[in-house]
């Protein structure tokens, strides 16, 4: 990420005398910021009966749940692997699901859940990681990578779920380097190896400049090369920008596939945030060319904590294949976003 949001100040719940143990008050005060959706003069109120809470409260009640034992996973693979009777806390397993519907020109809404999965193994080694994720980006097009947002899950490609071993090391003092191998993980297995080159730095006080590079080769879909570069800097009044150009080569088209997008993104405040989009893909076969110009809004609101999350997602595209006719659509999109973390901060 080429620029951070800037820091959010929230403000301490009110004293308030109660019948609470030291204990439960102590609890209450150590919660982090992000715990508390509601106003302050509800910080006391009591519950109402309605079918809201209820639904509300296995909602929560799932999250917990699903939120240990996605950690519990993590751990018991990280001892098992790395023969540690410690499990580190900078494990980067996750599980995120969601319900999104979409609505297009003449065609009604429609509803679709999703799924996407992550273990991540961190301490096999000091440098050596095994990470199982549902999708493998690079059997995902190109185009569809920078509307992925916009897609719901049956428009999306079914790329199985891969297995690989990571080894992380450095070029220098600058460039981080990884290399992967693995399988996609289906019968018959599809054999891979990736290397990843990236580096970031700043040239002066204003821009954030990042590159990345990444050579694969799948057994049967053959080897593929893809070259990402960004810009990003702070616009004022909250706003920030990200310019990327990305090209990659198709091995079985034999076909360069290129995107130029301009991303700007605000935090309206600590529920919600905005993004903005503007790009333009194309190819090199038969001839250089556009294939598509899309332009999107992201409002993503913060439901309930830090793991429940909102999306209204208004996109219009002018593709190609449809001689440039616009093509609108709506997205809405509720995501739960289940990890574990060794130490919760509630």
């Amino acid at each position: 990420m080429l620029w951070a949001a800037p820091a959010l100040a929230y403000a301490e719940p009110p004293f308030v005398i109660s019948e609470r143990s030291p204990v439960e008050e102590l609890a209450l005060e150590n919660l982090p910021p992000s715990f508390y959706t509601f106003s302050p003069d509800e910080f006391w109120a009591e519950p109402r009966d309605s079918y809201w809470l209820i639904a509300s409260n296995w909602v929560l009640t799932q999250e917990r749940t699903q939120s240990d034992r996605v950690q519990a996973l993590g751990e018991w693979a990280d001892r098992t692997l790395s023969g540690s009777s410690q499990a580190l806390p900078d494990n980067e397993s996750y599980l995120r699901v969601g319900f999104a519907t979409e609505s297009e020109y003449g065609d009604p809404a429609q509803f679709e859940p999703e799924a996407r999965f992550r273990l991540d193994i961190p301490t096999v080694e000091e440098k050596l990681r095994l990470v199982i994720e549902s999708e493998s980006d690079e059997l995902i097009p190109l185009s569809e990578r920078r509307r992925n947002r916009q897609l719901t899950e049956d428009e999306r490609s079914d790329t199985e779920a891969t297995g690989a071993f990571r080894y992380l090391s450095n070029v220098g003092d600058a460039i981080n380097l990884s290399n992967d191998v693995g399988v996609r993980l289906r019968l018959p297995a599809d054999a891979f190896w990736r290397a990843t080159a990236e580096k970031q730095w700043q040239p002066g006080e204003t821009w954030n400049l990042a590159v990345k590079q990444r050579v694969y080769y799948f057994h049967q879909q053959g080897w593929g090369s893809r070259s990402w570069f960004g810009a990003g800097r702070a616009l004022g009044n909250g706003w920030n920008a990200l310019l990327s150009s990305e090209m990659e080569w198709v091995h079985d088209e034999r076909k360069f596939e290129l995107s130029q997008t301009a991303n700007f993104y605000k935090r309206l405040n600590n529920r919600s945030t905005l993004n903005p989009r503007v790009g333009v893909l194309g190819e090199s076969q038969p001839n250089w060319r556009h294939t598509s110009v899309f332009a999107d809004v992201t409002f993503r609101y913060r439901l309930h904590s830090d793991w429940l999350f909102g999306e209204v997602i208004p996109a219009l595209e002018f593709p190609r294949d449809e001689s440039f006719k616009d093509r609108g659509s709506l997205i809405l999109r509720i995501e739960l976003y289940f990890s574990g973390s060794i130490d919760r901060p509630y």
